[in-house]
């Protein structure tokens, strides 16, 4: 069963494509019947893997989600993550919990931004990247230039699976390197079978089907590729050195499927995770896990928490005791389920390479490790990600203060928000951090719809945090610039806030002891 599995996250930056491109993944499963473009307003069709109200309104993922699905006798676990910039905190999470990456690029934009965070977090990983170039359908730029570009800003060496032939309204399909034949394809409003032809490149109708112009091109760019391109090597694959490009248009259905094969094809199985001690085996019969993601209130008629759990190995069975590392205490998993965004199903079993979702009463924290009470090991921590962007956050109606903070301390479980407080103070006023501006107006939104509390909030010029490593060392003892502001988290961690690099440079010239650093454990 575990060789079967296949666990990948699938990432981008904003508007590459990526949710379409995981609807269209599930429709050739058989998973759903009709995909919706995420951008289809007109429609109340939204595409299932967003399913927070916030997220139906714009048009993006919020937070990641998780689905499971057969095809060609495997298990494939997709994890998409959020493609917003300002969710960066959970996708560099959420890469920890996938064996590879299909990483999502806009064919007219090239390597974008974002898409430069999220490959750091895989490199980190040492994992295997896939990369589909998408949006072929439109004006795009040359794909030796796309090509290049992945090259020089990733600076990951590309192997081209398959060669678009045109791009815009000139798109004809793809030429397909290992089989040397041409899939041309006939456009049919992104339902699930496409009207394929598939002709060899020496066929007579060739220039007819595709244009005198295009079918020129394209042989003497199949001359180039076999005489100047990488070859595909699969170590190099699977230690992020090459990576195996496929072009498409996930929105009109071409080259989705041949990408769907080869990948199967191409990816391993789950692969070893490394513990405080050492590596455990996918195929180690006792049972492992550890916590990624944390989500509170996915079902509005019940106010639940859903932990998040990647198994790493073994076999996950019904009403089976676990031992809880953190909690130091032998417990049984609750109502196990396996998701489609918000559609859940419970679960009898589950192996290594699956996720899970699991009740949290309020137990679990993120980097979690569960584990068959006899085998005791403990996963190597998660890092927590440094804030960007710092909100004072207060209540409009001090009546609330109860909800407001059982309502702030659970969405900061989950790991989309980080709180601060002055020293000595309570929790009436806290300081929000975020890694990117929209979650703001998620906790807004969150507070006011989830647990009826308003808020005020007002804008703090740092943004820069760090983390004080010297536990003995109290902080009101430093001499530290003006504009910079010490703080604390819910653990009682000590960390400064600051403005500037010129300020940071202060505290450490003027504070010879001070240890800062730029991650938190």
């Amino acid at each position: 069963m575990i060789e079967k599995r296949r666990t990948f996250a699938i990432i981008s930056h904003p508007d590459a494509g990526k949710t379409t491109l995981t609807e269209k993944l599930l429709l050739y499963s058989g998973a759903i019947q009709l995909a919706g473009s995420v951008k289809g307003k007109k429609t109340d069709k939204h595409a299932v893997s967003d399913w927070m109200e916030i997220e139906k309104q714009r048009g993006i993922s919020v937070t990641s989600s998780v689905m499971q699905f057969e095809y060609n006798g495997c298990c494939i676990n997709i994890i998409d993550t959020p493609g917003h910039q300002d969710f960066s905190e959970d996708t560099y999470r959420t890469l920890m919990a996938a064996d590879s990456a299909v990483m999502v690029i806009d064919a007219s934009k090239g390597v974008e931004n974002q898409t430069k965070k999220l490959f750091k977090v895989c490199l980190l990983r040492d994992i295997p990247i896939f990369t589909f170039i998408n949006k072929m359908d439109r004006e795009a730029k040359s794909p030796y230039d796309l090509l290049e570009d992945i090259e020089d800003v990733l600076g990951i060496k590309t192997c081209p699976i398959n060669w678009p032939i045109g791009c815009g309204k000139e798109f004809k399909g793809v030429y397909d390197r290992k089989k040397n034949e041409i899939l041309a394809f006939t456009a049919n409003n992104g339902q699930r079978e496409v009207d394929t032809d598939e002709l060899k490149i020496d066929d007579p109708d060739l220039d007819k089907k595709i244009g005198d112009d295009l079918a020129h091109t394209l042989r003497d760019d199949i001359e180039l590729l076999d005489g100047a391109g990488d070859e595909l090597n699969l170590d190099d694959v699977r230690h992020g050195r090459l990576t195996p490009v496929f072009f498409g248009s996930a929105l009109t259905n071409f080259g989705v499927e041949p990408f769907l094969n080869e990948f199967i094809n191409m990816t391993t199985p789950p692969l070893p995770r490394k513990t405080v001690d050492g590596e455990v085996d996918p195929f180690d019969d006792r049972f492992s896990a550890f916590v990624f993601k944390i989500q509170a209130n996915m079902n509005k008629a019940h106010r639940d928490r859903i932990a998040f759990m990647r198994i790493c190995s073994g076999k996950y069975e019904k009403a089976m005791e676990v031992y809880h590392v953190q909690g130091n205490k032998k417990m049984r998993l609750s109502q196990p389920q396996q998701l489609m965004a918000q559609d859940r199903e419970v679960i009898d079993e589950a192996y290594a390479g699956d996720i899970i979702g699991v009740f949290d009463p309020g137990i679990f924290s993120i980097g979690d490790t569960v584990c068959s009470p006899n085998a005791k090991f403990k996963f190597e921590g998660i890092p927590t990600f440094a804030p960007e962007h710092f909100n004072k956050v207060r209540l409009k109606d001090t009546m609330k203060r109860k909800q407001f903070v059982k309502g702030i301390t659970q969405i900061a479980q989950e790991g989309a928000i980080q709180i601060f407080r002055e020293l000595d103070s309570g929790m009436e006023e806290v300081i929000v951090g975020v890694v990117g501006v929209l979650q703001f107006d998620v906790l807004e939104y969150r507070l006011k719809n989830e647990y009826g509390v308003d808020i005020i909030m007002e804008g703090l010029p740092y943004d820069r945090i760090r983390w004080i490593e010297n536990e003995d060392l109290d902080p009101k003892t430093l001499d530290l610039a003006s504009d910079t502001k010490r703080i604390e988290d819910l653990k009682g961690n000590h960390l400064l806030l600051f403005t500037s690099d010129w300020s940071i440079s202060w505290a450490t010239e003027h504070n010879k002891e001070l240890i800062l650093a730029e991650f938190g454990r």
